[in-house]
């Protein structure tokens, strides 16, 4: 997934998220149709100031955030004491070391606050005597048995008092790990179609790769070809129609696009 984000996108991402299209989004804060589109378009540089001012106010968030300044949306002035992080928290945030846009996606996950809550219980060590006193007692049941029956042998009822006997460290390992499962592969699920999140070990774009990419974006032949141009980081709005055409030609020769199902017909824009 993505470390950072442009204007462009955040600007797209937050008329999506209202579900407005460009025509809508234009009547409602009276900038033109053409600039918002402008405003989204990868190779747009530059945004009026008004009408940076006039989405901010539509959207209700700072004009920071649509530059991208901050990730904050609703808490631009949260003093940093306010969320009592250490100084070593602090510089790995600011080191760009991790990346604190998929750490906010899992602490913000509906599961972490489970997941934080069974951590303490474990690091406090909050459980540890009912875990001891619970072992104990099976335990002693266990030895009182063998000791009246000296020649018993290891009977399914004896296996049972044995087996009963969780760790509490076995037990907080596996209740934290169905948790973080659950968090990881839910997060996993929501960006299954980012182009940048693909594993990229090597330079070539798979058919099963490309195939997941364009399942959300319909199954054309241009589509095949922005993505590649974007592997090799050629902007594909700058192709010319002559150059697609070509591309198109060389394509059609190969028997995997062949038999992958995929449209030759143009993209419509």
């Amino acid at each position: 997934m993505k470390c950072k984000i442009t204007l462009q996108e955040r600007l797209k991402d937050l008329r999506v998220a209202h579900n407005l299209n460009l025509e809508e989004l234009s009547k409602l804060t009276g900038i033109s149709k053409s600039a918002l589109g402008n405003y989204e378009n990868d190779d747009y540089k530059e945004i009026n100031h008004g009408n940076l001012v006039a989405l901010a106010k539509f959207y209700n968030v700072s004009t920071d955030y649509l530059l991208c300044l901050t990730e904050n949306k609703n808490h631009p002035n949260t003093e940093l004491t306010d969320l009592h992080l250490s100084d070593d928290m602090v510089d790995l945030l600011k080191s760009e070391a991790i990346n604190n846009r998929l750490l906010c996606e899992i602490t913000t996950h509906d599961k972490f606050k489970e997941l934080m809550a069974d951590t303490e219980i474990f690091v406090d060590g909050i459980a540890t005597g009912r875990f001891n006193n619970l072992n104990t007692s099976l335990e002693n049941v266990r030895t009182e048995i063998i000791s009246q029956n000296p020649d018993i042998e290891e009977d399914v009822p004896l296996k049972t008092l044995l087996a009963a006997q969780i760790s509490e460290e076995d037990f907080f390992c596996h209740v934290t790990h169905k948790t973080w499962d659950t968090i990881l592969k839910d997060i996993r699920k929501n960006h299954e179609h980012d182009v940048d999140s693909m594993p990229n070990d090597d330079d070539i774009l798979s058919m099963q790769k490309l195939n997941q990419i364009m399942k959300s974006s319909g199954n054309s032949i241009d589509k095949y070809i922005e993505v590649f141009c974007n592997s090799l980081g050629i902007k594909y709005k700058r192709v010319s129609e002559s150059e697609k055409e070509s591309f198109r030609k060389l394509l059609k020769k190969s028997p995997a696009i062949k038999n992958s199902g995929i449209s030759f017909r143009k993209r419509k824009r």
